[in-house]
């Protein structure tokens, strides 16, 4: 069982999301009696967040609508993390997000101590961000909204798609989770007119709406929401595999990797590394910054094209600075 503390967190949590949550469905998630479900509804009370319960078969608890809510409070690090999460916020591909991140800093930061804005200043300062254009990807916060809390409901939603030939159709999903690549969401979901499961980029969703009606959830194929994504990218895109040995453990190599690559095992200090792309230079980047000894498998001309990116490294490396002390440019 969580502490205190956590489970005081998690139940806040919980009612946050504006449902309706009978006891029983309340102590399971937390894991507790349902005697002290009520004891830390007390205390959230105690506190000053408006908990309402009905009673009855039908009843249960939630946060009362409109309320105002006590001040959150934060340690430091989640100040000055809360501080750099909303300037980095203009930068993800939601319509209005940059506008509603300014206003919601301009808030934040005047109620922080100076000394955590200095460091959240200190950082933004030094840290520079490299933005890929993709305005074509760019989605609306309300639908995005909308996805999520239907999802975190298991509520049936309805919506119009545009598929990548322009094709417009109308689907009734059972989202499951939204998932970022980039600057692009999408949504897994099955679907139910096709009795399927399908991704959903958000960008191309018209007008989503929860239907209210109640769907039990699915286990998602490929074990989770991130994987079924990048399988069904890689399977609607054409591309190369690009397979390599690896003189490291598969363990390894999957913590500097990410889920993004296909990684098998081969003995204890070797794996086979899989990426899937359109181009050599993705998988080029990827396989130098591996930190490990490595072998192409296939295809053969990723073999050559890493013959020449090493030749254009190699005369870098033994580039020396001319007489007049400046630097020099490799040859190639």
């Amino acid at each position: 069982m969580a502490d205190t503390s956590e489970r005081m967190l998690r139940l806040l949590t919980l009612l946050q999301s504006y449902r309706d949550w009978s006891g029983p469905d309340l102590a399971e998630r937390l894991e507790v009696s349902p005697r002290t479900l009520r004891r830390d509804i007390d205390r959230l009370r105690t506190l000053g967040y408006p908990v309402e319960a009905s009673p009855g078969v039908d009843g249960g608890y939630r946060l009362a609508p409109g309320a105002s809510m006590p001040p959150l409070v934060l340690d430091d690090d989640e100040a000055v993390g809360l501080v750099v999460a909303l300037r980095a916020a203009a930068n993800l591909g939601v319509a209005g997000a940059a506008e509603a991140s300014v206003t919601t800093l301009a808030k934040v930061v005047q109620v922080i101590p100076p000394r955590l804005r200095q460091r959240a200043d200190d950082l933004a300062t030094m840290t520079v961000a490299v933005h890929w254009a993709d305005p074509d990807a760019s989605v609306d916060t309300q639908y995005l909204t909308t996805l999520a809390s239907a999802a975190r409901n298991t509520q049936r939603v309805e919506f119009g798609y545009r598929d990548k030939q322009g094709a417009r159709t109308s689907r009734r999903v059972e989202p499951m989770q939204l998932v970022t690549v980039g600057r692009r969401w999408y949504l897994v979901a099955f679907d139910n007119d096709r009795a399927d499961w399908r991704t959903f980029r958000v960008d191309r969703i018209d007008e989503p709406r929860a239907t209210g009606a109640r769907f039990p959830p699915k286990p998602i194929p490929h074990g989770d929401a991130a994987t079924y994504v990048r399988e069904s990218i890689k399977d609607s895109t054409p591309h190369t595999d690009f397979v390599v040995d690896v003189d490291a453990p598969a363990a390894v190599i999957r913590e500097r990797t990410g889920r993004w690559v296909d990684i098998e095992q081969l003995d204890q200090d070797r794996c086979r590394v899989t990426i899937a792309s359109r181009a050599l230079e993705w998988p080029t980047m990827l396989v130098t910054s591996l930190g490990a000894d490595f072998e192409v498998r296939s295809p053969p001309e990723f073999a050559t094209h890493l013959a020449t990116v090493a030749g254009h490294l190699t005369n870098a490396a033994s580039a020396r600075p001319d007489d007049g002390g400046g630097s020099s440019t490799a040859s190639t």
